[in-house]
Protein backbone atom coordinates (compact mmCIF):
# COMPACT_ATOMS: atom_id res chain seq x y z
CA UNK A 1 0.00 0.00 0.00
CA UNK A 2 0.82 3.76 -0.33
CA UNK A 3 3.17 4.89 2.17
CA UNK A 4 1.52 7.35 4.76
CA UNK A 5 1.93 9.28 7.89
CA UNK A 6 -0.12 7.64 10.52
CA UNK A 7 0.66 3.75 9.66
CA UNK A 8 2.80 3.28 12.63
CA UNK A 9 -1.39 3.70 14.21
CA UNK A 10 -2.90 1.44 12.45
CA UNK A 11 -3.70 -1.81 12.98
CA UNK A 12 -4.25 -4.24 10.02
CA UNK A 13 -6.19 -7.07 8.81
CA UNK A 14 -6.29 -9.35 5.84
CA UNK A 15 -9.32 -10.83 4.05
CA UNK A 16 -9.87 -12.88 0.97
CA UNK A 17 -10.74 -9.59 -0.89
CA UNK A 18 -7.62 -7.49 0.27
CA UNK A 19 -6.60 -5.59 3.71
CA UNK A 20 -8.16 -3.33 6.06
CA UNK A 21 -6.30 -0.83 8.11
CA UNK A 22 -7.90 0.96 11.16
CA UNK A 23 -7.44 2.59 14.38
CA UNK A 24 -10.12 4.43 16.42
CA UNK A 25 -10.98 7.10 14.22
CA UNK A 26 -11.49 5.71 10.80
CA UNK A 27 -10.68 2.45 8.39
CA UNK A 28 -8.78 2.36 5.29
CA UNK A 29 -9.42 -0.32 2.79
CA UNK A 30 -7.07 -2.09 0.15
CA UNK A 31 -8.69 -4.26 -2.03
CA UNK A 32 -7.19 -6.68 -4.69
CA UNK A 33 -6.67 -6.44 -8.11
CA UNK A 34 -10.04 -7.58 -10.19
CA UNK A 35 -11.71 -7.74 -7.13
CA UNK A 36 -15.78 -6.99 -7.42
CA UNK A 37 -17.00 -6.44 -4.08
CA UNK A 38 -20.93 -6.96 -3.40
CA UNK A 39 -22.63 -7.82 0.24
CA UNK A 40 -21.26 -11.28 0.10
CA UNK A 41 -17.93 -10.85 -0.71
CA UNK A 42 -17.73 -7.92 1.44
CA UNK A 43 -19.50 -9.95 4.45
CA UNK A 44 -16.36 -10.52 6.69
CA UNK A 45 -14.88 -6.85 6.35
CA UNK A 46 -18.32 -5.73 7.04
CA UNK A 47 -18.84 -7.61 10.30
CA UNK A 48 -15.76 -6.95 11.82
CA UNK A 49 -15.82 -3.16 11.14
CA UNK A 50 -19.45 -3.07 12.60
CA UNK A 51 -18.12 -5.04 15.48
CA UNK A 52 -15.15 -2.59 16.16
CA UNK A 53 -16.93 0.79 15.79
CA UNK A 54 -19.91 -0.67 17.63
CA UNK A 55 -21.75 2.14 17.25
CA UNK A 56 -19.03 4.93 17.37
CA UNK A 57 -18.97 7.15 14.49
CA UNK A 58 -16.18 6.27 12.19
CA UNK A 59 -14.23 7.58 8.90
CA UNK A 60 -13.80 5.00 5.64
CA UNK A 61 -11.21 5.64 3.39
CA UNK A 62 -11.32 3.49 0.59
CA UNK A 63 -7.60 3.58 -1.12
CA UNK A 64 -8.41 2.32 -4.96
CA UNK A 65 -4.71 1.91 -6.03
CA UNK A 66 -6.03 -1.41 -7.32
CA UNK A 67 -8.98 -1.68 -9.96
CA UNK A 68 -11.83 -2.73 -8.11
CA UNK A 69 -15.69 -2.71 -8.94
CA UNK A 70 -18.65 -2.19 -6.21
CA UNK A 71 -21.91 -4.49 -7.37
CA UNK A 72 -24.23 -1.05 -7.39
CA UNK A 73 -27.04 -3.43 -6.67
CA UNK A 74 -25.99 -4.10 -3.35
CA UNK A 75 -26.04 -0.15 -2.75
CA UNK A 76 -29.00 -0.12 -0.45
CA UNK A 77 -26.80 -2.65 1.92
CA UNK A 78 -23.92 -0.86 2.28
CA UNK A 79 -26.02 2.13 2.96
CA UNK A 80 -27.76 0.78 5.51
CA UNK A 81 -24.89 -1.41 6.85
CA UNK A 82 -23.32 1.35 8.84
CA UNK A 83 -25.39 4.57 10.43
CA UNK A 84 -22.61 5.62 12.16
CA UNK A 85 -20.46 6.02 9.27
CA UNK A 86 -19.50 10.06 9.10
CA UNK A 87 -17.47 10.28 6.32
CA UNK A 88 -15.95 8.54 3.36
CA UNK A 89 -12.87 9.00 1.23
CA UNK A 90 -12.15 7.52 -2.06
CA UNK A 91 -8.68 7.59 -2.53
CA UNK A 92 -8.43 8.17 -6.75
CA UNK A 93 -5.25 7.48 -8.58
CA UNK A 94 -6.32 8.02 -12.48
CA UNK A 95 -9.16 9.53 -14.79
CA UNK A 96 -10.63 5.91 -14.24
CA UNK A 97 -11.12 5.79 -10.70
CA UNK A 98 -12.88 9.49 -10.76
CA UNK A 99 -15.78 8.63 -13.50
CA UNK A 100 -16.38 5.50 -11.32
CA UNK A 101 -16.86 7.61 -8.46
CA UNK A 102 -18.87 10.03 -10.60
CA UNK A 103 -21.17 7.00 -11.01
CA UNK A 104 -20.99 5.20 -7.83
CA UNK A 105 -22.26 8.85 -5.95
CA UNK A 106 -25.52 8.13 -7.39
CA UNK A 107 -26.14 4.99 -5.69
CA UNK A 108 -24.81 6.11 -2.12
CA UNK A 109 -25.79 8.13 0.49
CA UNK A 110 -22.37 8.91 2.76
CA UNK A 111 -20.50 12.28 2.92
CA UNK A 112 -18.60 11.17 0.25
CA UNK A 113 -15.42 13.15 -1.57
CA UNK A 114 -12.17 12.23 -3.84
CA UNK A 115 -9.12 12.79 -3.45
CA UNK A 116 -6.11 12.09 -4.74
CA UNK A 117 -3.51 11.94 -1.67
CA UNK A 118 -4.17 9.05 0.94
CA UNK A 119 -2.70 11.19 3.80
CA UNK A 120 -4.78 14.35 2.28
CA UNK A 121 -7.76 11.87 2.71
CA UNK A 122 -6.93 10.97 6.42
CA UNK A 123 -6.90 14.54 7.17
CA UNK A 124 -10.37 15.08 5.45
CA UNK A 125 -12.08 12.20 7.54
CA UNK A 126 -10.54 13.56 10.94
CA UNK A 127 -11.93 17.08 9.97
CA UNK A 128 -15.20 15.60 9.31
CA UNK A 129 -15.35 13.26 12.08
CA UNK A 130 -14.82 16.46 15.00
Amino acid sequence: MTEFKELENLERLDFSIGSIYFNEHYVITNFKEGINIDHQSYKEVGLFIKSYYNGKDFGYIANRENSNSINLKDASFFNDAFPNLKAYAIVVYNTFTIRIFEIEYHFFHQNRQTIKVLNEAIDWVKYKLQ
